[in-house]
């Protein structure tokens, strides 16, 4: 039965693909996965604490505006600071250090201003702060940071305020911080060109403006980026009542970001801090990239060299099953001839004695025709016909039974020196006067380097006899014979090629062309044995027959013989 060869190169194909690349995938996204794991958290402590230095700076700022603030209540007397003048100057040195201060002012405890330094001077001079938020803060608490509020001057800022208690009087110093200080410290936490970051107070509400949009007192909105994306407001998570610094890779409608929050120590804010994925895990999705191009790579060579591979494997798979055929053939055609022999002996023995008798009598019966007077007899003709053709018909049986037993023979050949060439020619000039009655010329090829061989010449005489009888009656009439030899020097053999321009013959027939009573002759004019005894001879002379053949180009007949 023959292999399956594709089916068999893909089981082996896949077999290495398999085991080589599925190590290489687990082993890959293994590493990959366990490489994006550590990266990631990396990147997100990296982010928590940028958050938190960012925290730290805000909380510094702003315990340094409240030790200023204290240190100027606790070294001035109130008379002092409710001399306008006083105040100006004590606001001055305070400016020239820091542009962190709008205006500044004291503030009786019914709520109104006992003096006032600022910009706002003609707003806020005459305003009373007693029903205002802030104002009952620092009265309970002593100490009040803000929110950012809109206030009487109707524009967005925050305060610092300190109760003082002096002697039997109460008051409050407070100053108006540079929302613009805030946001620098805010705005240096903006690494990356898609990242953010903004102070938001208990209620959700913007203390500080965002890098894309947003308002102050507004609650923050995410700004999408990109080509087909709408740029509307969508909200950020509630991160007003975060209490400990955390950072979360979070979605928000479908996009993917970091968002860090810390809250701040010295006000009821907190910081945040958004980050793009694309951005901060760049690197590591120049890693996937090269990991995936690699991996890739490797694939590519593995299934390459699997291919090439497997592809030799099969080739030398099918050339040792063409072997082991062409083998089988042999050691088959070989059993058939031994098998054929045995049978061949017993039959020519069986039937030498009935024809012996039949020719007997047939003669027999001839004397009688002539010794008896019947050539009056009207059918004298046809009983000397009939004699004639028993006699013929007994004497081909005879040429039969003789092949036969040349067949059978079992003969042990004889070791004598050959010289090719010659053996060719003087075989060859049997047929010559044959050959040129029906037009066929006989060409010789033979090469100058043959060596003489140690064989049988007269058994391989009868082969290449045979041959040549086989070439001209393929061909008929008006053709090329052509008797070539050669020297294989690689396995130190001789080669003998018969070649014709005959009608060829088909494939069914050159699979049937050694055995036994096959033949493509007409009726009548061939045997069927001369190629199977002719097979062999040269089996038996350690030699190897061979025959190509093409329907109406002809047929090449090589006969290889070992040199000794």
């Amino acid at each position: 039965m023959e292999r399956n060869y594709t089916k068999l190169w893909w089981q082996h194909c896949l077999a290495i693909v398999g085991f080589s690349v599925i190590p290489l995938l687990i082993v890959n996204l293994s590493l990959h996965a366990l490489f994006n794991d550590i990266y990631t958290d990396k990147v997100s402590e990296n982010l928590l604490n940028r958050v938190e230095a960012r925290r730290d700076t805000l909380d510094l700022f702003l315990n340094e505006r409240v030790a200023q603030i204290y240190t100027v209540a606790h070294t001035n007397k109130i008379s002092d600071l409710i001399d306008e003048a006083y105040l100006g100057r004590v606001f001055s040195i305070m400016h020239a250090k820091s542009d962190s201060y709008v205006d500044i002012g004291v503030i009786d405890k019914a709520g109104n201003h006992l003096a006032y330094v600022g910009p706002y001077y003609d707003v806020l001079k005459s305003a009373n702060y007693k029903n205002e938020p802030w104002f009952y803060a620092v009265m309970s608490q002593g100490l009040y940071i803000s929110d950012v509020f809109m206030g009487y001057r109707h524009y967005p800022h925050f305060i610092i305020a300190v109760l003082i208690r002096e002697k039997n009087e109460t008051w409050i110093l407070r100053l108006t911080i540079n929302l613009k200080n805030v946001d620098d410290i805010v705005q240096k936490a903006w690494i990356g060109t898609l990242s953010d970051a903004f102070i938001i107070n208990s209620t959700n509400q913007l203390q500080t403006l965002p890098r894309f949009g947003g308002e102050y007192l507004s609650a923050p909105i995410f700004k999408r980026f990109g080509k087909g994306t709408d740029n509307g407001n969508i909200p950020y998570p509630d991160l007003s009542a975060t209490a400990k610094t955390r950072v979360e890779r979070m979605s928000i409608q479908g996009n993917d970001v970091f968002i860090a929050a810390a809250s701040v120590r010295s006000s009821a804010w907190v910081l945040v801090s958004k980050e793009s994925p694309d951005e901060i895990l760049s690197p590591l999705a120049q890693g996937s990239f090269w990991m995936y191009l690699l991996t890739a790579a490797g694939l590519l060579a593995i299934c390459t060299g699997a291919a090439l591979f497997t592809n030799a494997l099969i080739n030398r798979i099918r050339e040792t099953d063409r072997e082991n055929a062409a083998n089988s053939d042999m050691l088959l055609q070989a059993n058939k001839m031994i098998a054929l022999s045995k049978m061949a002996a017993g039959i020519a023995h069986e039937v030498n004695n009935p024809l012996a008798s039949i020719a007997e009598n047939a003669g027999w019966m001839k004397d009688l025709l002539v010794e008896e007077d019947l050539t009056a007899n009207p059918n004298i003709k046809e009983f000397s016909d009939a004699v004639d053709k028993i006699e013929q018909h007994v004497d081909r049986a005879r040429k039969v039974i003789h092949n036969l037993l040349g067949f059978a023979r079992r003969m042990e050949p004889a070791k004598e020196k050959i010289n090719v060439n010659n053996l060719l020619d003087e075989t060859t000039g049997f047929l010559e006067n044959e050959a040129r009655y029906v037009n066929i010329q006989i060409e010789k090829d033979y090469a100058d380097d043959v060596p003489t061989i140690t064989s049988d010449l007269s058994q391989i005489q009868q082969v290449v006899l045979n041959l040549l009888n086989n070439a001209i009656d393929a061909i008929g009439s008006n053709g090329v014979v052509t008797v070539g030899s050669r020297y294989l020097a690689k396995s130190n053999e001789v080669e003998i090629r018969i070649a014709d321009t005959g009608k060829g013959m088909t494939e069914a027939e050159l699979n049937k062309i050694f055995d036994p009573f096959f033949t493509t002759k007409e009726i009548g004019k061939g045997t069927g044995l001369g190629l199977s005894i002719s097979y062999s001879i040269i089996e038996k002379l350690g030699g190897k027959i061979k025959v190509q053949s093409t329907v109406g180009e002809g047929t090449i007949f090589t006969i290889i013989l070992p040199k000794h």
